[in-house]
């Protein structure tokens, strides 16, 4: 029986693709209806993609897959934007007004579109979280209706590569995927792991994955940092693989032998891991390895977080991610940071009914695609797809045809996209194209109001001019000497 109505995700990790398909209850919990995985390793490196013909064939494999199990056709996806070319800036845009101005919601925007229109080069700005603004001496987040005579607005604007935006949305294009929406992978996850006392306390989230680390710090629920560094758990298995073995004996052995943290009482000088029947690695070695490059990662990580928020973590340190799931992995975090609230995100917050495996497993490596789900507001399904192979057309369901169009948004202008959304480049697009044809409107009735006052203008000193007022005397004199004769 083909579902009538769900929300599909798409995550572009550096090991591995995952679509998911899922239904939103009354209650709000989220039923998951089905899970696909592809590996992207050849083609996605820290989260860049490098090859837009197989990411997008590895799409279409996605959403075929993912098709076949609903029985029902996909009109479009929600996809998480992430990688090592996303950071985050701060800027500031100040405006000075005359005396004792009263704010209004117009100046505010005015602020936001001055800081969207930002250019850096290279980069585009795929969000900008709003700080907050310095209305005279006093920080406010809502100034509207203060009087002052200096406005600023404090923004966080979140940047990545424009190549790897134009290339992501090519992928989507070549593979004939609708994009129902983009959203920034890392602030997904955070809505989807983080508690709001974690959020208001302040907090660093930390998610652990297979090429990168991605660092996202809050404090009184606003995003104040996102960083992503360009180490993750792939590289202690390459650290590994330096022991003489391949990569995949050393994946094997950092996930059966591998500890964040192992207190130097407890290693035995003699004991050795095996690798295989035939070889064997002393332990110290293997320790020494895993934990020097995982005290790598950790210091980039406390080096990401901005100095002046070191004491306003009072909601600690969130892990997630797979690299999370090695043993006393929150105890070398406690040795390198300092922070004592240091806990573990195996799942999201969200009450979950699945049945897959890689869902029931909350390690931590569903939590991103899940916090997209999550985030998905607009039904995905079309048509119910035939069980006959000889069918000329798929069967009619609650989306309409096959040819049925994909339910979308009107193109909204940076200030109108909520925080965490990415706006694709057909958005994009078709909002350039609306702004420009406000502007040609605006500058057309500027024009119509110019020739009109011109008009006046002109009419005025006609009616003022030397020989109009003479004509007008002469006719003035005539018409009182014709009275005069009657």
């Amino acid at each position: 029986m083909a579902a009538k109505e769900f929300i599909v995700a798409i995550e572009l990790g550096s090991s591995k693709m995952t679509g998911i398909a899922g239904q939103k209850n009354l209650d709000g919990s989220i039923t998951v209806l089905a899970v696909v995985k592809e590996d992207s390793s050849s083609f996605i490196r820290k989260g860049y993609v490098y090859n837009i013909d197989k990411t997008a064939q590895c799409l279409t494999n996605i959403i075929k897959k993912l098709e076949n199990q609903l029985k029902t056709e996909i009109l479009q996806v929600y996809v998480g934007v992430g990688g090592q070319s996303i950071r985050s800036v701060r800027n500031v845009i100040a405006k000075d007004l005359p005396a004792d101005t009263r704010i209004t919601q117009d100046m505010v925007i005015e602020l936001m579109d001055a800081n969207r229109n930002m250019k850096y080069p290279d980069q585009e700005i795929l969000d900008a979280a709003v700080q907050e603004y310095k209305v005279d001496s006093q920080y406010q987040l809502d100034p509207v209706g203060i009087q002052a005579s200096h406005l600023e607005g404090n923004f966080l604007n979140i940047l990545q590569r424009t190549s790897f935006y134009r290339n992501l949305n090519k992928c989507f294009e070549v593979a004939g995927i609708n994009v129902a929406e983009m959203y920034l992978a890392p602030l997904a996850l955070a809505d989807a792991v983080l508690t709001e006392a974690e959020k208001r306390s302040g907090c660093a989230l930390v998610d652990i994955g297979s090429d990168t680390t991605t660092v996202s710090v809050y404090s009184k629920n606003i995003l104040r940092h996102l960083a992503v560094i360009p180490l993750g758990s792939n590289n202690i298995t390459k650290d590994i693989a330096t022991l003489q073995m391949e990569e995949s004996d050393a994946e094997k052995m950092k996930l059966k032998y591998a500890s964040a943290y192992t207190d130097n009482n407890d290693i035995d000088n003699n004991l050795k891991y095996s690798i295989d029947p035939e070889r064997q690695v002393e332990s110290r070695k293997f320790i020494e390895i895993v934990e020097g490059r995982l005290e790598e990662i950790i210091e980039n990580v406390w080096y990401q977080i901005p100095s002046d928020y070191y004491d306003k973590l009072l909601g600690g340190i969130i892990l997630t991610g797979g690299g999370s799931n090695m043993s006393n992995i929150e105890q070398a975090f406690l040795n390198h940071t300092h922070v004592d609230k240091i806990r573990t995100a195996k799942f999201v917050t969200h009450t979950i009914n699945a049945t897959q495996e890689d869902i029931k497993a909350k390690d931590g490596k569903m939590n991103t695609v899940l916090g997209l789900l999550a985030k998905g507001d607009m039904n995905c399904a079309g048509s119910a797809v035939s069980d006959d192979l000889f069918a000329t057309k798929k069967e009619t369901g609650v989306g309409g045809d096959s040819q049925s169009p994909a339910p979308s948004r009107q193109a909204r202008q940076a200030s109108e996209t909520p925080a965490g959304v990415v706006r694709t480049s057909v958005e994009v697009q078709k909002a350039e194209e609306e702004r420009r044809r406000q502007e040609e409107e605006a500058e057309r009735q500027r024009q119509e109001e110019e020739e009109a006052e011109r008009q006046r203008i002109a009419a005025e000193k006609r009616e003022n001019s030397f020989w109009n007022k003479a004509i007008k005397g002469i006719k003035k004199f005539g018409k009182t000497i014709v009275e005069e004769e009657d």
